[in-house]
């Protein structure tokens, strides 16, 4: 009876062993949608959180009732939402609506687009490969370092005084 195993050096060793890549694992998943059509996912940046829905549509984009360009005023906070759209090549296809709670806008921007890119994949598993490349699907973990006792700020200390 020969021994038949097998030592693997990385994750691509053994997408090879098994005969699954991620794109094919991501083909096969099932699109999760509820009875109107639409995937929802949350996102998260700093503080922010965002509740994101998106169905097809002509690409209007609502966070907490007002239009996108009411509500993100910035065109730079506008570009971070539609990052995964333009990845994804599907702009102008969805409607996103979201509601968003905590932190700045800055944040929040982040939060949605978070959202947005877990949205896609759940709709259409097919597009995580690529928004999973362009890193939108990690969720950002930086958040504010907290002040410590003795010191001015995080990281600041007081004004030394020779005298």
């Amino acid at each position: 009876m020969a021994d038949e195993t097998q030592t693997l050096s990385d994750l691509g060793d053994l997408a090879e062993a098994t005969g699954v890549t991620p794109e094919a694992a991501a083909e096969t998943a099932e699109p999760q949608r509820d009875a109107q059509g639409r995937s929802y996912a949350t996102g998260k940046r700093k503080d922010a959180v965002a509740r994101v829905w998106i169905k097809p549509g002509s690409g209007k984009v609502t966070v907490n009732g007002k239009d996108q360009t009411e509500y993100f005023a910035r065109p730079v906070l506008r570009m971070i939402l539609d990052q995964p759209f333009v990845v994804a090549d599907r702009t102008s296809q969805f409607d996103v609506v979201c509601t968003v709670r905590g932190g700045g806008l800055s944040g929040q921007a982040g939060a949605v687009r978070h959202g947005i890119s877990k949205a896609l994949t759940l709709y259409e598993p097919g597009l995580r490969p690529v928004l999973k490349r362009g890193g939108f699907l990690t969720r950002d973990s930086r958040v504010v370092e907290r002040k410590k006792y003795g010191r001015a700020k995080a990281r600041r200390s007081f004004q030394f005084s020779k005298r």
